[in-house]
């Protein structure tokens, strides 16, 4: 019920926003101002696929459109954890209770890119698609810049569809893979294909994460295999007031309470799929391991997967952990590009961990990874979380994964060389989106080549590129 009263508050914000733009409230974006974006996603929470993302989009942004031109903002939830995070990016607070929010800090800008990779789905939680409609929907109400950068679509509740179809035919969405861009052509939202953003992020060296390594107990010798769990089945979050109330007053629901009025789901069915699932993992990891001379590590790509790293590594004879609550995105990525192999049911640690050729298998909770194994030529290394052999299935992978491992980092490579001129052609739909809602912005003059529309490559990209590029 909570969730249809925020989707509800939003359209109907949007449909004020629209009208006070065609009685002349508001201004529009002038020659020789600074456009003014406003980038809307799900940062503060040190989900690090989240805060790698929205890095390199800002770097991507300034590097087309010239940093001299523009003046970005950034969503977060907590400043504390994105201190030292977007460059020069202003930063600013984004409440739980969101509506209100949006109605008065969108209309400050001259154009919103919503960043979140899960943009529509109904998977994870209905008021973070309501939120990114909101966001893109206030700006295109005043027509104003309206990109969705790097997203995806799935499955989504009606009330979400109607909205997403009503209030984001004016935007463009560019999204990272065809199943997103052909779920969102039936909702005619203009879109383009492109990628996730991930691709160009450059952690700290390789000295940082094998140090890490080293002083919880590597040897510098074996090899290592990085496992990055979560908790699949609290999802989808929804809001409630009455739990709310409840876990305010007398404490209940307090164990499923994931922030003010969102509640996580619970109960013993979900304690049951979540003990078969890292029991799994644990048996078959901890096989390999001794079948390899491997030393397990657990990594928590978010917060909310320290319990379950923290489970898994006791199943694994106290195996060290790393979770982003105590390393950066820039430390965490170093360390998950000193594997040897991964294993994991996060979509961005898979990622961020290809330009370091790491071989990776996944276990999906959803279509995100599933796609990107599609695209690597490599669908066998991908379960799904609740396979009723998943320890049997899990330990099929990780052997292939030692006897493939020359082979499968070859379509690795392959995959992030196309993915970076896939993020190229990103660039130049961003730049003619501008022009067309702006024909007097200044864009660059002259020819250019596509890795002008990149953030600047690091040496090891440049020389991925020599190898796999063709």
């Amino acid at each position: 019920m909570m969730d249809l009263l925020l989707e509800l508050w939003v359209s109907g914000l949007i449909e004020a926003s629209k009208l006070s733009w065609m009685f002349g409230a508001g201004e529009s974006w002038k020659p020789q101002e600074k456009l003014r974006l406003l980038f809307a996603g799900y940062n503060g929470t040190r989900n690090t696929g989240s805060d790698v993302r929205v890095e390199e989009m800002l770097r991507q942004v300034r590097r087309v459109l010239g940093a001299e031109n523009v003046e970005l903002t950034v969503m977060t939830q907590n400043f504390d954890f994105t201190r030292g995070y977007f460059g020069n990016a202003r930063q600013v607070k984004l409440p739980d209770v969101f509506p209100p929010f949006l109605f008065r800090e969108v209309p400050r800008h001259h154009g919103v890119v919503a960043c979140e990779g899960s943009m529509f789905k109904s998977k994870f939680a209905n008021a973070l698609t309501t939120m990114m409609i909101g966001s893109l929907g206030i700006a295109a109400a005043r027509n104003c810049l309206s990109v969705g950068y790097g997203a995806e679509a799935g499955n989504m509740d009606r009330m979400l569809e109607r909205m997403v179809e009503r209030f984001c035919s004016h935007s463009l969405v560019i999204t990272r893979n065809e199943e997103s861009r052909n779920r969102l052509h039936q909702l005619h939202v203009p879109t383009e294909l492109g990628t996730d953003t991930a691709w160009t992020f450059e952690p700290f060296g390789p000295e940082y994460g094998r140090k890490a390594l080293t002083d919880a107990g590597w040897d510098g010798q074996k090899p290592v295999l990085v496992l990055c769990p979560i908790h699949p089945f609290l999802w989808p979050v929804k809001a409630s007031v009455g739990k709310y109330l409840a876990a305010k007053l007398s404490g209940m629901y307090a164990d499923s309470q994931y922030r003010t009025i969102y509640f996580f789901q619970s109960g013993s069915e979900v304690d049951a799929a979540f003990e078969r699932y890292i029991g799994a993992i644990a048996r078959s990891s901890r096989i390999f391991c001794e079948s390899h001379g491997a030393f397990p590590v657990c990594v928590a790509m978010e917060r909310l997967d320290s319990v379950a790293c923290t489970r898994l590594a006791e199943r694994l004879g106290g195996a060290p952990v790393f979770t982003s609550a105590d390393y950066n995105m820039f430390q965490l990525v170093s360390i998950l590009r000193q594997a040897t192999w991964l294993v994991s049911s996060r979509y961005h640690a898979i990622v961020t961990s290809m330009p370091g050729l790491v071989a990776s298998a996944g276990i999906t909770m959803d279509e995100r990874i599933r796609n990107l194994m599609s695209e690597r030529g490599q669908p066998h290394l991908v379960l799904d979380v609740d396979d009723s052999d998943l320890e049997g299935k899990l330990g099929e992978v990780l052997e292939t994964l030692s006897r493939e491992t020359d082979a499968i980092r070859e379509g690795i490579g392959r995959t992030v060389a196309r993915n970076l001129k896939s993020m190229s052609r990103m660039g130049v739909y961003f730049e003619e989106e501008v022009q067309r809602r702006y024909p007097d912005f200044p864009i660059r003059q002259g020819k250019a080549c596509w890795e002008d529309y990149l953030p600047p490559l690091s040496p090891d990209l440049r020389h991925l590129l020599e190898t796999h590029g063709a």
